[in-house]
C-alpha cells in the first residue's frame, strides 16, 4: 500500500506547490470537511493530483495562505465531482477555478442511473473503489492511512474518468450542454441567508403558540452561538428533537428541564443554565414571532385543481411532454428543467404565452441557453392545449 504523508508545514507546502506547478495538464481535486462533527463546512483535507505530480494532500488547517496555490491552480482546468459540493469550501480558502469538469453532473446529463463516485468510475474505467471513510470525521488528527488512501483514490483516477465522459458527451452531441453547465455551476451564486433560520428546527410545526415558538426561536440560536464557538455541529450539542421536547414539556424550574429525559445531548446537562436562560428569554419575549410567515412558495400541486384550476391544466399538459423530451436526450428530467421551474411557470405565465416569452422567463429564472432551446416551444405548445382542451371541455360535456 502507497504511504501517503499530508503536507501540514511550510517546507512541504513549498515542494507541494513546486511539484504541481511543474506538472501537466488538469488539476484533479477534492476536499473533504467533518459534516455532521463541526459546525464549519471547512475543507479538512484537500486532494490534488495532476500528471507527472501525483497526488497532494493538504491540511488546510495546519498551514498558513493557502491561497498561495492560486496562481498555479489558475493555468488549467479542475475535475471535480460533484464541484457544487467542494467548491464553497474552497473557495473559502481562496481558491477559485478557471473552469471546471464535473464528473457528477457530467454522468447525469448521459444518462447514467448511478452518479456516484464509485459508481461513475467502475462504469467508466472497470475499477472499484471503497467507499467506507465517506462520512468519517476528517477534522480527525492524525488521518489514519486507510482514510489518507480513500482520500487519495477520490482524485487518482478523475482525469481518466474525465476523457471517458468527454468521449460519451461528444458521442452524444451533448458537449455544449455541458460546458454551459458547468460554467452555470461556476457562475450560480451563494444562497442568501434565510430570514428565520432558527425555523429549520425539525419537529418545529408540532409546536402550537407564539410563545413556544419565542422559546423554540431563543433555544436554536442559543446552540448555533456555542455550537460556532466550540466548532461543533449543532446537533451533536442537543439534538432537534430535544429542543422542541423541552419547548412542549414547559418545565418551570431548570431542575425540571434537567429531569426532562427527552433532553438529551452532550451539552443538554452541561449547558443547562445556558439553556434555561435561554428558555427565560423566549417565555419573557415582547415579540413572540408568529407560527406562519408569508412565503413565496406555491401550494403542492395536489391542491391546484381547487385553487388555480387553469395552472392545474397547464402543469399537466407541459409535464408529460418535458419528461418525454428529458427521455428522448437520455437525461433526468430535473436537469433537462427543475420542476420548481415547471410549477412556477403554470402557476404564472407570461403573456402572451408563447415560446418567445415562455423562453424569457426562463432566462430570467436562471435556465441556460440550452434548456431554454429544448423547452420553450414544448411548454408553450403545452400551455396552449391546455386552453384548447378547457374550451371544448363544455362542449364534449353537452
Amino acid at each position: 500500500m502507497t504511504e501517503y504523508v499530508v503536507v501540514a508545514d511550510e517546507d512541504g507546502f513549498l515542494r507541494a506547490m513546486a511539484a504541481l506547478a511543474a506538472g501537466t495538464g488538469p488539476f484533479a481535486i477534492d476536499v473533504e470537511r467533518a459534516s455532521g462533527f463541526r459546525y464549519s463546512q471547512r475543507a479538512y483535507l484537500v486532494q490534488i493530483w495532476r500528471q507527472d505530480t501525483g497526488v497532494v494532500l493538504l491540511d488546510p488547517p495546519a498551514l498558513q495562505d493557502v491561497d498561495r496555490l492560486q496562481p498555479i491552480l489558475a493555468s488549467d482546468e479542475w475535475i471535480l465531482h460533484a464541484a457544487s459540493q467542494d467548491l464553497p469550501s474552497l473557495r473559502e480558502l481562496g481558491l477559485e477555478p478557471p473552469r471546471i469538469f464535473d464528473t457528477e453532473l457530467a454522468a447525469r446529463l448521459l444518462g447514467h442511473e448511478r452518479v456516484g463516485l464509485a459508481a461513475v468510475v467502475e462504469r467508466t474505467l472497470g475499477i472499484s473503489l471503497a467507499k467506507e471513510h465517506s462520512a468519517a470525521d476528517w477534522s480527525t488528527r492524525p488521518l489514519p492511512q486507510s482514510w489518507l488512501e480513500y482520500a487519495a483514490l477520490d482524485v487518482v483516477h478523475l482525469r481518466g474518468v474525465a476523457e471517458a465522459l468527454r468521449a460519451e458527451l461528444a458521442a452524444q452531441n451533448k458537449a455544449g450542454l455541458a460546458a454551459e453547465e458547468f460554467q452555470a455551476v461556476l457562475d450560480r451564486p451563494a444562497k442568501p441567508p434565510r430570514a428565520d433560520p432558527w425555523r429549520r428546527l425539525s419537529g418545529l410545526h408540532t409546536l402550537r403558540g407564539r410563545r413556544a415558538y419565542a422559546v423554540a426561536r431563543e433555544l436554536w440560536t442559543e446552540r448555533e452561538a456555542l455550537a460556532q464557538t466550540v466548532d461543533v455541529s449543532p446537533g451533536r450539542l442537543v439534538p432537534d428533537r430535544a429542543l422542541v421536547a423541552a419547548v412542549a414539556a414547559d418545565p418551570q424550574t431548570k431542575r425540571a428541564l434537567a429531569a426532562l429525559k427527552e433532553f438529551t445531548g452532550r451539552a443538554s446537562r452541561s449547558e443547562l443554565d445556558r439553556w434555561w436562560a435561554a428558555i427565560e428569554r423566549g417565555r419573557a419575549a415582547t415579540d413572540p414571532p408568529p407560527e406562519r410567515v408569508p412565503s413565496d412558495t406555491l401550494p403542492p400541486p395536489r391542491a391546484w385543481a381547487d385553487r388555480n384550476p387553469d395552472a392545474d391544466a397547464r402543469l399537466k399538459a407541459a409535464r408529460p411532454l418535458v419528461e418525454q423530451r428529458a427521455s428522448e436526450l437520455r437525461m433526468p428530467t430535473e436537469n433537462l428543467l427543475t420542476p420548481e421551474l415547471l410549477r412556477r411557470l403554470a402557476w404564472d405565465p407570461p403573456q402572451p404565452t408563447d415560446a418567445t416569452s415562455i423562453g424569457a422567463a426562463l432566462a430570467d429564472a436562471g435556465a441556460r441557453p440550452w434548456q431554454i432551446r429544448e423547452t420553450a416551444q414544448v411548454i408553450a405548445d403545452a400551455f396552449v392545449e391546455s386552453v384548447q382542451s378547457a374550451d371544448t371541455a363544455p362542449e364534449a360535456a353537452s
